[in-house]
């Protein structure tokens, strides 16, 4: 019993609503995202997507919401060119990704980081090991894994972690290498996939408050999300699906159904 009161009182606050973004007009010129009358239908005639339209600008921390069914992770396979929508144009940094070529598509994916509920950690790896798989399949010097490996470590609060094997680490811990090889490219985009749908409720804030961390620093996060307290306390921009439609899309949104 004591322990669980002293758990209770160790539950941080959420952060607070610090991005520069929300605080300015935003301009034609700000803009990194559009989806332009996006619709993806696959066989037997099942609409994912139903003529999706929507722009996301630089420095935004942005939560899409909706019922299980709803469309999201077609839209975020869609933004990571997993797949191709039936109709429409997904533009990123002014480019329509729905045309790059097969070979092009490794490069662009490095600069949309992706992390997910389950973690998808290599078994039998350390926590260095994991991140710095991300640079070897890319082929990329030992000399710059070396250099780069550590700094994505230490920012996710993991330094003393970093020879521990897969197995030996928490759920949150788990995700906080998870969101390290997620960063190790630099990307411009973060897509954080019910990231901690998995976790405890003081686990989940202090993954908010790293993600708020990287938002600050330049990188846009898309938060897919089922975790109604988290979207309400954020009290940032919320995208709402339902059927493959966006049916809402609040400034400063609350998880409405």
């Amino acid at each position: 019993m004591a322990e669980e009161e002293k758990t209770k009182e160790k539950e941080p606050e959420a952060p607070k609503n610090t991005n520069a973004a929300s605080k300015t007009e935003k301009s034609d010129d700000d803009i990194v995202i559009e989806f332009e009358k996006v619709s993806k239908i696959y066989q037997g005639k099942i609409k994912a997507a139903v003529d999706i339209s929507f722009k996301i600008y630089m420095g935004e921390f942005i939560s899409l919401v909706g019922p299980s069914g709803a469309g999201k992770s077609t839209l975020i396979r869609l933004l990571t060119c997993e797949e191709k929508p039936s109709t429409g144009r997904i533009f990123v940094a002014g480019r329509d990704v729905t045309q790059l070529r097969p070979k092009e598509l490794p490069f662009y994916r490095r600069k949309v980081g992706v992390i997910f509920q389950d973690f998808k950690l290599l078994p039998k790896k350390t926590v260095f090991e994991n991140i710095a798989f991300a640079l070897e399949v890319a082929d990329v010097p030992n000399s710059q894994i070396s250099h780069d490996v550590p700094k994505m470590i230490e920012m996710v609060g993991l330094t003393k972690r970093a020879r521990a094997m897969t197995e030996e680490l928490s759920g949150g811990e788990k995700q906080r290498v998870s969101i390290a090889r997620a960063l190790v490219h630099q990307p411009k985009l973060l897509i954080a996939d019910e990231p901690t749908g998995n976790l405890d409720p003081v686990t989940t804030w202090e993954i908010i408050e790293l993600l708020f961390k990287i938002n600050q620093q330049g990188t846009i996060v898309l938060l897919a999300t089922h975790d109604k307290e988290v979207v309400d306390t954020l009290q940032r921009r919320v995208i709402l699906m339902k059927d493959g439609k966006i049916v809402s899309d609040q400034e400063k949104g609350k998880y409405l159904l």
